[in-house]
């Protein structure tokens, strides 16, 4: 692609993120979704590959039913209370409505199908965007707006999301799809605390893009798509073998890892507000979840590639993807643990 249409399409992205972060107003708001829609569909459909166009058409058509939904609520919520105010959201259909849109803008249970489908055709950064800064301004809507959203909604949302991603994602052999459902799966963690404890969901969002994007970085150095691939990372590279095993781990919540604090928190917030069967609920489908990070650190660093291959083997051959943010990424994702006390004393 040409560098200067890139630059204004990554540039648009950003302002587009930007409007939606500093807009009291719902139009400026959907405009601001509008924009970060529009930017991302030439990145998206750039291979002319028939999956990669495939998936830019099911990305625009179910971010455009979203985008229609919150005019249609904001338009409703306008006509009730005579206010176009995000804050203001007091029309409990209106409030619904927007709910709807903006989990099916994030890829909340059960309106998650297209986001497997769409991630599968698309390449391992464009990929990278879509599962992290594309759900920075639907998040600061959710936010926003969580206090005058019915409780029981967000509760089944959160809890619904969570046992998808990890029961969708058991059965998946290739990892744009096993990262989808992770990327379900985390969304539901942060929906269902965003009620109680904004600054957590902050929290957890922060460490699942910190956690996601060294993934697909790793998986990029590693030119990996499917778990057979992963199976001769070991020969390859050691050390990056290694080092995407505790990245996965980390994104499963184990702990001394980066990835149990959000889950930590938010367990022991759900457990404060009362819910304790809702607590025990996420923490059990968080195992459901560990058990295919732990099936892929199994293919990756437990079996050896079979020898008698036909085709050519991959070996240290040298790569031009620069290191410095898969090295900043993997260390935060790995080693944030311990500063817990003043990440919560920042939010407090």
């Amino acid at each position: 692609m040409n560098p200067y249409v890139l630059a204004i399409l990554l540039s648009s992205l950003g302002l587009g993120t930007t409007l939606t972060f500093a807009s009291s107003h719902w139009l400026l708001a959907w405009m601001g979704l509008e924009i970060n829609t529009l930017a991302i569909t030439p990145l998206m459909a750039q291979h002319h590959h028939p999956r990669a166009v495939e998936a830019t058409t099911k990305y625009f058509l179910t971010q455009a039913t979203a985008a229609a939904m919150i005019l249609f609520a904001s338009t409703t919520n306008a006509w009730a209370t005579g206010e176009w105010s995000i804050n203001d959201l007091s029309n409990p259909i209106a409030s619904t409505m927007f709910v709807a849109a903006l989990a099916l803008k994030i890829g909340l249970a059960p309106v998650h199908f297209w986001m497997p489908e769409v991630l599968q055709g698309l390449d391992l950064l464009t990929g990278l965007i879509l599962s992290t800064w594309q759900k920075l301004a639907p998040f600061a809507l959710i936010v926003q707006t969580a206090q005058t959203i019915d409780p029981l909604l967000l509760t089944l949302l959160g809890a619904t999301s969570t046992l998808v991603g990890g029961w969708g994602g058991l059965n998946q052999t290739q990892l744009r799809k096993i990262l989808a459902y992770s990327s379900i799966a985390h969304m539901g963690w942060m929906i269902i605390v965003v009620q109680y404890a904004p600054q957590l969901t902050l929290i957890a969002l922060a460490t699942y893009i910190t956690m996601t994007s060294a993934t697909f970085l790793t998986l990029k150095m590693s030119l990996a798509t499917k778990i057979s691939t992963l199976a001769t990372t070991w020969s390859k590279s050691p050390v990056l073998a290694s080092t995407t095993a505790l990245v996965l781990l980390s994104l499963g919540g184990l702990p001394p890892l980066t990835g149990f604090m959000p889950k930590w928190m938010i367990l022991q917030e759900l457990a404060k507000q009362g819910l304790p069967l809702i607590a025990t609920t996420m923490a059990l489908t968080a195992l459901i979840s560990l058990y295919f990070y732990l099936r892929l650190c199994y293919a990756m660093t437990l079996t050896v590639s079979p020898n008698t291959t036909n085709s050519t083997t991959p070996w240290r051959t040298q790569t031009t993807q620069v290191s410095l943010p898969l090295a900043l990424f993997v260390v935060s994702t790995l080693g944030l643990l311990p500063v817990t006390p003043a990440i919560l004393m920042l939010t407090a």
